[in-house]
């Protein structure tokens, strides 16, 4: 029973020594993280609708599924809508560019939990992504995967990424279009 009493004791003090240093090191990590994560979404921003500025748009975010802002262009290029949603793995956010006119003008994949070599490859940087994310400039809202009677190509392999992505830029461009 002694020995039973000790180990738990020194499980426990192991465990709040290890808590207390992961406590510190997220404390002192947030800052960089958050500035490195606004880093990447302004990049993204730059690369889906390029623009002197945003302005974010204020909307009420409940009423139109998966859409976390919308942002105008200060310059009239158009908009940039953020959103997040459901991929075949997990979570995938993500910015589309809108034109005046609804039309895409380009997507990019902020963070994703796709599977590595399948889904992945739509946030890639080699010409597999590049060349996929391309087909998405000059859809507008009825944009989808050639499966579903669409003219955009799915990701070897991973068709639920594929689509997932072609649906909510759709809905990213339609939320715009509602807008007026």
């Amino acid at each position: 029973m002694k020995k039973i009493l000790k180990l738990t004791l020194i499980l426990f003090l192991v465990s709040a020594i290890v808590a207390g240093v992961l406590g510190v090191v997220n404390e002192m990590t947030k800052d960089r993280i958050e500035e490195q994560k606004q880093i990447k979404t302004a990049k993204a921003y730059a690369a889906v609708l390029p623009s002197e500025g945003y302005e974010e748009l204020e909307i009420d975010t409940s009423a139109y599924t998966n859409i976390e802002s919308i942002s105008k262009a200060t310059g009239g290029e158009g908009y940039v809508v953020q959103t997040t949603f459901s991929g075949a793995q997990g979570n995938i956010t993500m910015v589309v560019g809108v034109s005046p006119d609804y039309k895409c003008t380009g997507i990019s994949i902020i963070s994703h939990a796709e599977t590595s070599g399948l889904g992945a490859n739509a946030a890639s940087t080699s010409d597999i992504g590049v060349n996929w994310r391309a087909q998405f400039v000059g859809q507008d809202k009825n944009m989808a995967i050639t499966k579903a009677g669409g003219t955009i190509d799915a990701l070897t392999g991973a068709t639920i990424t594929s689509r997932s992505v072609a649906e909510a830029a759709a809905n990213a461009i339609s939320v715009v279009e509602s807008l007026g």
